[in-house]
């Protein structure tokens, strides 16, 4: 970032250049929002490339929490609420509430054999009790791995056997929209593939679904009645909080692991500096806590500076209505909702003018927080008109664990620029590199790098595995940790993401980014959301073809569509964009985060059998685009 044209450095950028030029300072200081058994006396202990923060330190993260706000008097303050319109259950929890039932889970887990360093894998749907199951490891010291409610027996397989859990905590059913999915079989076929077998395997019935009980399952709620609560376990800054599995295709998953100390400075650092949320204000985040988002950002970070924070079971859209996430904002008083970029094309797709916002009192709602996939300027638009609010974006990844980069607007509200999500955040060091490693001026496109050492929170390694940590991220570039994303930082240091860099292809010669086109196809009025792939040409080597999705409402015919979609993508790259394909289809496949499978589809149009995501939302999409993909 370079000085303002007035020659002065704002707020936010003289406290990140300060993180860079002197993080021990800089983050010692920021510690000190963070209850210590043993204070740090260093931030960073900078063994490359293996570096820890805090290495000296002591805590532990569910008393901080948890017990520190209750020991504050503040146990009478709204914890979690507990939203679910597919049950029609809305339920609160005060601090002092939610302390004593993790403690007494705590309890539960410790009775079962689960200590300090141990690992609980949590299998269950948005419920109140996951985030308790969360929080109770932590209390602990013992490690957690929460996978997506409903995933696949035989990814929930690998997983149980890269981690070795000692107990599985798991619920009867979780509910798809409309629909009950029973997780006890799920969880049975899982075991009988798994080759490490978990001692107990905890199991939270609900009135939806009864599951059937063997021997080693135990009931949640008969185990809760006569548990002892356990007290906090210090573990050392550098111990592990949690493991997170990446949505791998093929093969072991990469499991992300997020230190203790770190993680919990940088978290409460982002909630004052970027979501401008304190004690006793509310944030919603709509996402799931088999996420990082829902790591971070429902669970942790807002319970560590005393805030509210609300645990959404249900869809943006279809439970019932697209006015669900304003309902939940103005009936519980959010100031901040956090959610991703295609949530919201889904709620424009289905309620473009927004008629459904009309119902509701949302003037306490202060920002819009979107992540997770890029947030095109188009979405950006029609939620920015809708909402009166600052639409703030911003860019990180499950190994990152927070933003890298976003608009500190809890510092100063910088001008927002349509397509960027501002600018890095404190610690985080990114440029913008060519194939050689080499830095790029100013508004060129290159790989998005970010120089070692990452800043605390950022994972210190993987699960078990220094190489392949070492292989996927720091070899490429000497001294930098590979984003795999594109894209180029302007002269003000606005950072722009273009997509993963094998979304840029390769057309007669010229490298393009598939995000430009999505720009361009995005910009028309018809339009809920689209995805650009390039598939193989024998002439130019990779030629782009669209697919687009339309609003609800819209009734033209395809021809006519198509012929003003591809003269506005000429229009806004240029004839070299050579994008003269395009199919209106009716949904784009995804996984359960809202990332769009563009490789995957890319592979289909190819004829090349991609192996499909296990975090794929829905198979039926994918087979639907089949035939479309490969010109049957």
């Amino acid at each position: 970032m370079d000085e303002r044209t007035d020659g002065k450095v704002g707020a936010f950028e003289e406290r990140w250049r300060a993180s860079l030029d002197d993080p021990q300072t800089f983050w010692l200081d920021a510690a000190q929002a963070i209850d210590w058994q043993t204070a740090p006396t260093r931030a960073l202990d900078a063994r490359s490339p293996f570096y820890r923060w805090f290495p000296d330190g002591e805590l532990n993260v569910c008393a901080n929490a948890l017990d520190r706000h209750v020991d504050a008097g503040h146990g009478d303050r709204a914890a979690l609420i507990y939203d679910s319109p597919v049950t029609g259950t809305v339920r609160s929890y005060s601090y002092a509430q939610l302390l004593d039932e993790v403690a007494r889970f705590a309890g539960v887990l410790a009775v079962l054999g689960v200590g300090r360093g141990d690992r609980v894998v949590v299998y269950m749907p948005m419920v109140p009790e996951a985030a308790i199951a969360m929080l109770a490891c932590a209390r602990l010291g013992a490690v957690h791995s929460v996978v997506f409610g409903g995933f696949a027996p035989r990814e929930l397989a690998v997983r149980i056997d890269d981690a070795t859990p000692v107990v599985v905590v798991s619920a009867s059913c979780g509910i798809e929209g409309s629909r009950v999915l029973e997780y006890k079989p799920l969880l049975d076929k899982a075991m009988e593939l798994a080759e490490h077998k978990p001692g107990k395997r905890v199991i939270l019935q609900r009135p939806q679904a009864q599951a059937t009980m063997g021997p080693d399952d135990v009931d949640w709620a008969e185990a809760m009645a006569t548990a002892e609560p356990a007290e906090p376990v210090p573990v050392a800054a550098t111990d592990p909080l949690y493991i997170l599995y990446t949505s791998g295709t093929t093969g072991k998953p990469k499991g992300v692991v997020r230190d203790s100390g770190g993680y919990a400075v940088a978290l409460a650092w982002t909630m004052a500096n970027i979501y401008a949320v304190g004690p006793g204000e509310t944030m919603f985040t709509a996402s799931d806590v088999g996420w990082v988002v829902g790591h971070s950002y429902i669970v942790y970070a807002p319970l560590l500076v005393g805030a509210t924070t609300i645990l959404y079971e249900g869809k943006p859209v279809g439970t019932p209505d697209a006015g669900q996430f304003w309902r939940v904002a103005a009936e519980h008083g959010a100031k901040t909702l956090f959610t991703a970029p295609t949530a919201f094309r889904a709620i424009k797709k289905e309620d473009p003018k927004g008629a459904l916002l009309g119902g509701y009192d949302l003037s306490g709602l202060r920002y819009l927080f979107l992540a997770g996939e890029r947030l095109d300027p188009e979405t950006y638009r029609w939620a920015s008109d809708l909402l009166g609010i600052p639409v703030v974006d911003n860019w990180w990844q499950t190994e990152t664990g927070w933003p890298i980069c976003a608009n500190p607007v809890g510092v100063e509200e910088l001008p927002i620029k349509p397509g960027s999500p501002t600018v890095p955040m404190v610690g985080w060091d990114v440029r913008v590199v060519d194939g050689s490693g080499q830095p790029v001026p100013p508004n060129t496109d290159g790989a998005i790098v970010i120089k070692l050492p990452l800043a605390p929170g950022a994972l210190p390694t993987l699960w078990n595995d220094d190489d392949r940590f070492i292989r996927s991220y720091l070899s490429a570039f000497e001294g930098y940790y590979l984003t795999g994303d594109g894209g180029r930082i302007d002269d003000d240091g606005y950072v722009y993401v273009m997509g993963r860099t094998d979304d840029v292809i390769n057309v007669a010669g010229h490298r393009l980014s598939t995000g430009g086109m999505e720009e361009a196809l995005a910009s028309h009025p018809a339009v809920a959301e689209c995805a650009v792939i390039g598939v193989a040409d024998p002439l130019k080597g990779q030629v782009p073809r669209g697919l687009v999705v339309l609003k609800a409402g819209v009734d033209r015919p395809e021809e006519e569509l198509r012929t003003e979609l591809v003269a506005l993508v000429r229009e806004r790259i240029g004839a070299v964009a050579s994008l003269r394909d395009v199919d209106v289809v009716a949904a784009l496949p995804k996984t359960r985060s809202g990332k769009i499978l563009r490789r995957t589809m890319r592979g289909i149009a190819d004829g090349v059998e991609e192996p499909v995501p296990s975090t794929i939302e829905s198979i039926d999409v994918l087979d639907a685009l089949r035939p479309v993909l490969r010109r049957e």
